[in-house]
């Protein structure tokens, strides 16, 4: 049995009529089509999806022993270098006056150039920035392409330490009294010339400058701690996959 397409009946697959509602079926689908027949079933596809590798699982020199050895003799060091830079203080400036701050300096004045279109306070702004999103974004790369998580713990440390080096910038801000690019000092230079002087002053913020300054050494430690954490737990990883 089959329907009429005009009234949905049942009549015979021979007839030409539909007995139900007279019409002449071959007149009908000259003008409407017939109707098609059902798609054969196609076989049903199972994608099976493989677990994503865990981040420290997922080492391209997990069975490198060469570089096992290099992050064993590294680790230390940084450990070392860690405790250096943070148990000074803001007082003691010890992120200012390493050989990072002059790889940082270069990130923080581009960023300045890289947000002067959006704006006088972004600008500011920019060369905070510029300090952080680079190594973020060699973080991200050596985590996510290179899949290398050391190099990341390291550049999740490089982040820590660049909040280390911006804490005294902001603590700064009224006083004035660290050197600025150029041979200026906060409080003889233009207004606008001193990052955050100018941010927290346009943001009501200044008489906050030291609370911010310390809330920026303690995340900077933080980070930095969490970051060799990170770094100990690839090595014993690595060290296990090598035993193996």
């Amino acid at each position: 049995m089959k329907h009429c397409p005009k009234c949905n009946g049942e009549v015979t697959p021979a007839a030409a009529i539909c007995p139900h509602c007279g019409i002449v079926f071959a007149k009908y689908y000259k003008y409407h089509g017939e109707p098609q027949q059902s798609a054969t079933a196609r076989p049903q596809v199972t994608v099976v999806m493989e677990p994503a590798a865990p981040l420290l699982s997922d080492d391209a020199y997990r069975d490198n022993s060469a570089v096992f050895l290099g992050r064993c003799l590294l680790l230390p060091g940084l450990l070392l270098w860690s405790w250096l830079l943070i148990v000074p203080g803001i007082s003691g400036n010890a992120a200012g006056q390493s050989f990072l701050h002059l790889v940082n300096l270069p990130f923080h004045e581009a960023g300045h150039v890289i947000f002067r279109p959006f704006g006088q306070f972004i600008a500011s702004l920019g060369g905070t920035l510029g300090q952080l999103l680079m190594p973020t974004i060699c973080m991200l790369t050596l985590l996510l392409k290179t899949r290398d998580p050391f190099g990341a713990g390291l550049c999740l440390w490089w982040i820590g330490e660049n909040f280390l080096d911006i804490a005294p910038y902001i603590n700064d801000a009224r006083a004035g009294q660290l050197p600025l690019l150029g041979g200026n000092f906060g409080h003889s230079a233009p207004y606008g010339f001193h990052d955050w002087e100018y941010l927290l002053t346009e943001s009501g913020l200044l008489a906050q400058d030291h609370r911010l300054a310390n809330a920026a050494q303690l995340l900077g430690a933080v980070l930095m701690l969490a970051a060799l954490l990170w770094c100990g737990r690839v090595v014993f990883a690595q060290r296990r996959a090598l035993n193996n």
